[in-house]
């Protein structure tokens, strides 16, 4: 260590950076990590999945108040929306958790270099305007909002805004358009219908949630419209203009056609995101970029350059937090020299809406490119927990080989589908078959009871349908 100030230095203190430094510094490695915010965690503690999460819970109570499922169990009560509170609640559980990842740096002896950092060669960072040399370098600096031409988000003003400034909104708007029918948007957008905003998504492509499963993708949509959520789908936004308070789209046919204007309270642009690599000074470092700004590693996540690792949503991959944590833990253990592996066939998605969406594996689509297959569905309206608490939207489908029966692909929706996930994950992850689902004893009454039925629907034999 004589000739270096850290075994391993990490940019980013994200999902992936600050796990990957905590695990690093466990392993014995004197470690480091440049972060430039005022507070640990990235944008998913700071500005995403924590603070989305706190908002969707809120809107939900209130919400389920509001539009009378209260009354149905018999409680009767008239809601009286507090705004300021409910995003007070939301600042609190991001500062609760922020602070613990600073308190868990400091139990690991983890040095958080404050500033944002860019590679002056190979193995030197700057960070504050102070050099630092590391025998390992981790690139973890996440993803940002991808912009959308003719669209200029100004958060401050609280008219066309991004996913951070729709967390912000000082009053419900009166309508709300979402572009972008994608994860982020349905949840943003759920959160203000629920508390009193009508809401239009419009998406370029022929339904939402791309890269979903097929029918669930079609019955989110059903179950959005219900909710209220208007869709404009096979539409493009050619721009969006400010007018006092108030923005006006103009909209066109994907495919081409007369435009159409359309007025909105506030405009959030969610088309997706990009990887965070500007500015960081790559070229000194000896690294290039591929087309769409990504790090290419290999999958031990070194990169091309000896000493300088990647993880995240800088490398090719799923934007997911639980990725990039995956990814930090097995490239400290690699840098280590112990073996890290991450199994990229097995990474769940969530959709945190009401109810919420998830799956993992392969959808029912890219499972029969591959070969025949089985598939068993099983509704959540037969599922007696579900039905108890009136949750009946949803089902839950498990695809498997038609020779083998290893299991594919599980996705679901229902309340709480992203708990859920969790069996089939862990059921793939060991290389189950349908029918090792359909054996195991699920606990009654139970929401994961619809996995186990969807397993013996495999082939032919669910119980309650």
């Amino acid at each position: 260590m004589a000739d270096y100030d850290y075994d391993v230095l990490v940019i980013g203190s994200g999902p992936g950076g600050y796990v990957a430094a905590i695990r690093a510094a466990q392993l014995g490695l004197k470690t480091a990590c440049a972060e430039g915010r005022e507070t640990l965690g990235g944008t998913c503690l700071n500005v995403g999945c924590i603070p989305s999460k706190a908002m969707l819970h809120a809107s939900e109570y209130f919400d389920a108040a509001a539009n009378g499922a209260m009354a149905k169990m018999g409680i009767d009560v008239t809601p009286k929306l507090n705004l300021p509170a409910m995003h007070g609640q939301r600042i609190d559980a991001v500062k609760g958790l922020t602070g613990g990842i600073e308190f868990l740096f400091k139990k690991n002896k983890v040095d958080w270099l404050k500033g944002y950092a860019n590679f002056t060669s190979a193995d030197t960072v700057e960070v504050a305007g102070k050099a630092y040399r590391a025998k390992n370098i981790i690139i973890a600096t996440g993803s940002s909002v991808t912009p959308l031409p003719g669209v200029e988000v100004d958060n401050d003003k609280q008219v066309i805004v991004d996913s951070t400034g729709a967390l912000e909104l000082a009053k419900v708007p009166g309508h709300m358009v979402v572009i972008g029918g994608g994860v982020i948007g349905l949840e943003l957008g759920s959160v203000w219908r629920r508390l009193g905003a009508k809401v239009t998504c419009v998406e370029f492509l022929d339904q939402i949630l791309p890269g979903m499963d097929g029918d669930v993708r079609k019955e989110a949509n059903k179950i959005f419209k219900k909710q209220g959520i208007e869709f404009k789908l096979k539409t493009k936004v050619i721009k969006a203009e400010v007018k006092g308070k108030k923005a006006v789209l103009t909209l066109e046919p994907a495919a081409g056609g007369d435009a159409e204007t359309l007025e909105a309270d506030v405009v959030l642009v969610s088309i997706g995101r990009r990887p965070n690599t500007e500015g960081l000074g790559l070229d000194k470092a000896g690294l290039a970029v591929n087309q769409r700004g990504q790090i290419e590693t290999d999958h031990d996540f070194a990169t091309q350059v000896p000493g300088i690792w990647a993880i995240g949503d800088v490398i090719p991959g799923p934007m997911l937090a639980h990725k990039a944590e995956d990814e930090g833990i097995a490239c400290a253990e690699n840098i280590a020299g112990l073996t890290g592996i991450v199994n990229h066939d097995v990474i769940p998605s969530v959709v945190y809406t009401w109810p919420e969406i998830a799956g993992v594996g392969l959808t029912e689509e890219q499972a029969k490119e591959k070969g025949e297959v089985k598939v068993g569905k099983f509704p959540m309206l037969a599922n007696s927990r579900a039905k108890t608490n009136h949750e009946p939207d949803g089902f839950v489908k498990v695809i498997a080989d038609a020779k083998t029966d290893r299991v594919l692909g599980v996705w679901c929706i229902a309340s709480v589908a992203g708990t859920m996930i969790a069996q089939a994950a862990q059921a793939m992850e060991f290389g189950a078959t349908s029918e090792d689902i359909a054996y195991t004893c699920h606990a009654h009454p139970t929401h994961s009871e619809a996995i186990k039925e969807a397993a013996m629907a495999v082939t032919g034999k669910p119980i309650h349908i």
